[in-house]
């Protein structure tokens, strides 16, 4: 027992404020250590970091497929932060043979999005900032939840891709962002995550309003669409383009993609 206690000591202790060279390898793992206050640690990151625009030009060590466990031991990280569901095995496996310090994160709800910056605080030693942080994002969802939660509920559709059509079930936080903004995930019991959808599916579930990702390709997907005339959400020119790099990523900035959304789907509504 003493043993087993001072092993989780020690390792807690590793992965805390003395963790100064971090790797996050996802985009929004490295936001995420930026909300926890600890952004100037952060020495690699993954394929598609953009934000905060000081973290853009970090190494580039990771993405979707996996770890390049060259270019990260280069890095001589002292913590490697994985997405726990998100990470690919493959990445997990190669940091397992790497016997690099690693911890993962888990988020599949909007509430776990401040929970993760609080846990992060505490692993680095930012717990006071984090803390601010996470209540913040609590309170702005709450005071969303209470403007437009209440509203008439509207059928909606979220789409990732065009060929195939992807769209989310319940355990996305896109999801729930839909059900903050007073609305219903039309394919909430699709049995992934993200799961391919057919286009006789959608008009089966004939979606008040259809949203996507404005750095898709627009263009082509209102004209897919528009060959679907009697679709509600086409007919009624409830197409709606987000920035996904708001409202897909989650972390703290997620409210202004919450934000967006629930000022179109209120739009519709009023309609």
């Amino acid at each position: 027992m003493r043993f087993s206690f001072l092993l989780a000591f020690f390792f807690s202790a590793a992965a805390s404020a003395e963790a100064q060279r971090i790797v996050a390898t996802a985009p929004h793992l490295a936001e995420l250590v930026c909300a926890a206050g600890a952004c100037e640690r952060l020495v690699g990151v993954a394929a598609y970091t953009d934000y905060p625009e000081s973290v853009a030009a970090l190494p580039k060590v990771a993405d979707a497929h996996g770890v390049n466990a060259e270019a990260l031991l280069a890095l001589k990280p002292d913590l490697v932060l994985t997405w726990d569901g998100g990470s690919p095995q493959s990445a997990l496996d190669a940091l397992a043979k790497l016997s690099v310090p690693s911890r993962a994160l888990r988020i599949r709800k909007l509430d776990d999005i401040a929970a993760a910056v609080e846990q992060l605080g505490e692993w680095l030693g930012t717990a006071e900032t984090a803390r601010a942080v996470a209540e913040r994002f609590r309170a702005d969802l709450a005071r969303l939840s209470a403007r437009y939660g209440r509203g008439a509920k509207l059928r909606v559709m979220y789409q990732i891709e065009n060929s195939p059509i992807y769209s989310v079930n319940r355990d996305s936080p896109i999801s729930q962002a839909i059900t903050v903004c007073g609305g219903v995930n039309v394919f909430a019991e699709l049995p992934q995550l993200a799961a391919p959808v057919s286009r006789e599916s959608v008009m089966a579930m004939n979606p008040d309003a259809i949203v996507f990702a404005r750095q898709d390709d627009v263009k082509r997907i209102r004209d897919d669409w528009s060959r679907w005339p009697e679709l509600k959400a086409v007919r009624d020119n409830h197409l709606f383009a987000v920035n996904a790099d708001l409202l897909a990523r989650a972390t703290p900035r997620m409210i202004e993609g919450i934000s967006e959304l629930c000022s179109l789907m209120d739009f519709a509504r009023s309609k």
